[in-house]
């Protein structure tokens, strides 16, 4: 079984925190992926903003409603070629890991990021030196999260830095820290050559989980196609992604995972959660 979820800001545009969470709550959704910076109009999230008071806020509201935060939302660069802006991003993200617990989130999650200011796809995101520099940035996030008690979420894109399940692998072995888990995106791991291989969709699914599943704690469920080799958004099974190893995987390894929908709609919400649920029942392990 997988217990669905949605991300704030695919649920409606930025407002009071009080007008947000009410939307959540009237679309009867429990599980969220959050950022305040996209989903908040009144909480400037910039470094130096947050406090104990905002995290109890935010908290109350949230339990009021009984909405718990799957994934807290603090999508850095932690690749970013300038020194001193990249130290920005570390201390932006130990200022969400400091008061995640105020709001009773699991995590606080991040992709990888790439070699340019911009996030622009560059060959110097795959290179030994990119990798040590994003090493250097988590290893600082570590010693935070550690000493707070609390957990990181990192997600591999197939063209950021962490770009393949060896390369997480190495990474979980090099930042060798129990307060770092998996946030698996699967279609994210679909390189453009796979887009119409099932079978090879299949082994790269089957090969994060051999090699860190034990690390896995949330989903991310969508779609894809590829336009001039970018990854563009579908809604599930409107795309490329072949369901059957990852929905198998999930039914051996993960029971009750939680699975936060990305790009999808009030609208369209639950008719991609009984799209997914289906996948489910076709592949489970019996």
């Amino acid at each position: 079984m997988i217990q669905f979820g949605m991300r704030v800001h695919d649920i409606c545009g930025k407002g009071t925190v009080t007008e947000v969470l009410d939307k959540v709550q009237d679309l009867g959704i429990k599980y969220i992926q959050l950022a305040m910076s996209k989903s908040f109009s009144e909480v400037d999230t910039s470094v130096g903003h947050y406090n104990a008071g905002l995290g109890d806020y935010v908290g109350a509201e949230l339990e009021k409603r009984n909405i718990h935060v799957s994934i807290l939302g603090c999508y850095i660069n932690p690749a970013h070629p300038d020194e001193e802006k990249r130290m920005l991003e570390v201390q932006r993200f130990i200022e969400h890991l400091k008061y995640s617990k105020r709001m009773g989130a699991d995590m606080v999650g991040t992709e990888t990021g790439r070699a340019h200011p911009n996030m622009k796809i560059v060959p110097e995101t795959y290179t030994e030196e990119n990798y040590q520099r994003v090493l250097d940035s988590f290893k600082r996030i570590r010693d935070a999260a550690e000493k707070l008690g609390v957990m990181v979420g990192v997600e591999g894109v197939f063209n950021h830095t962490l770009h393949s399940p060896e390369m997480m692998r190495r990474f979980l072995d090099d930042i060798d820290s129990v307060n770092f888990d998996v946030i698996l995106d699967s279609v994210n791991l679909i390189k453009p050559e796979f887009e119409k291989d099932p079978e090879g969709q299949n082994a790269i699914i089957k090969k994060a989980f051999d090699l860190y599943g034990d690390r896995i704690t949330t989903l991310h469920l969508k779609d894809g196609v590829f336009e001039d080799g970018d990854q563009r958004f579908r809604h599930p099974g409107e795309g490329f992604f072949n369901y059957e190893e990852l929905m198998r995987q999930v039914s051996i390894r993960k029971p009750y995972i939680v699975g936060t929908l990305e790009n999808s709609t009030p609208d369209r919400y639950y008719e991609d959660c009984r799209f997914l649920q289906e996948q489910y029942d076709k592949y489970k392990a019996v």
